[in-house]
């Protein structure tokens, strides 16, 4: 299934979304939205019982509302570095023996097509594509990777927006650098794993004013999906609704010469195969 929620920020209708038309999931949430307690309550089979039904209803006018991030108030945005083998020598780093894992503010998520904000200050504003994987039942001391799809509800395209001066440049961790306002674009669908047979087989791209500057696959993850999962319950506890953010391939802006950082102005287009499409366009953040 492909789950949507379509309308003002704060305000969204949640649909699925069969054969391109969005049909209302209202009845089904009772109130409720794609959330921690909707997914963990076995939600997603509600909606699969209600798809097969027929009863479902098409939401009217759905092309013409914004698209907002898939899943509502992620607990967590949790964040795996240098996880791809091209990525990290682009940027001089050593090939990770363990997953680098750092935090990212959850209200940084918005939706697939929201505006971006270029920070106060900011001079090195960086894109990164990434695939998002949605946890949709408890995960805790899962005993092996094996064990991890299991806990997974879905799959989702994940900017991961990065300004590298604060990353890296300002002293103490990374999270400051990954936590600006509007630095995660999600969406714009929520696609639910048995659509996904693989999700180390994902073709993922992005481009920037028309020039393609990552073009990658999941394949080349050092960490796959199973591993990251398992590797992260063992030091927290994965919630149904917690998004982590898997890594990027090389082509980011710190990577390339010339260092071509995002300005005001610029647009960026961001694709994963089977996943769907995002398109930002920058604007300078105010106070």
């Amino acid at each position: 299934m492909r789950i949507a929620r379509l309308g003002p920020r704060g305000a969204e209708t949640p649909t699925v979304v069969v054969d391109g038309t969005h049909l209302d999931l209202r009845p089904v949430l009772g109130g409720g939205d794609v959330d921690r307690a909707f997914l963990a309550g076995g939600g997603l089979a509600r909606i699969a019982e209600a798809v097969a039904a027929g009863t479902l209803e098409e939401l009217p006018g759905a092309a013409d509302l914004r698209t907002g991030a898939p899943v509502a108030r992620p607990g967590k945005v949790v964040c795996i570095g240098l996880n791809y083998r091209d990525h990290a020598e682009e940027t001089g780093a050593a090939i990770p023996e363990e997953p680098v894992v750092f935090m990212k503010d959850p209200s940084t998520v918005v939706g697939p097509h929201d505006t971006v904000l270029v920070p106060i200050g900011s001079t090195k504003t960086d894109w990164e594509v990434e695939l998002g994987v949605v946890i949709g039942a408890r995960a805790r001391y899962l005993a092996s990777p094996d064990d991890a799809l299991a806990h997974v509800a879905g799959y989702v395209v994940s900017h991961d927006v990065s300004e590298r001066e604060f990353q890296l440049e300002r002293g103490g961790q990374w999270d400051k650098g990954k936590s600006c306002e509007t630095f995660n674009p999600l969406g714009p669908v929520l696609v639910t794993a048995d659509e996904v047979p693989d999700p180390q087989a994902l073709r993922l791209s992005l481009a920037v004013n028309g020039t393609k500057r990552q073009d990658g696959t999941t394949a080349d993850m050092v960490f796959g999906v199973a591993h990251v999962i398992w590797y992260l319950s063992q030091f927290m506890v994965l919630e149904p609704g917690d998004v982590i953010n898997t890594g990027t391939p090389a082509g980011v802006a710190l990577g390339i010469e010339g260092q071509p950082f995002l300005r005001a102005g610029d647009v960026v287009e961001l694709e994963i195969e089977g996943l769907g499409t995002q398109r930002q366009a920058f604007e300078q953040a105010t106070r």
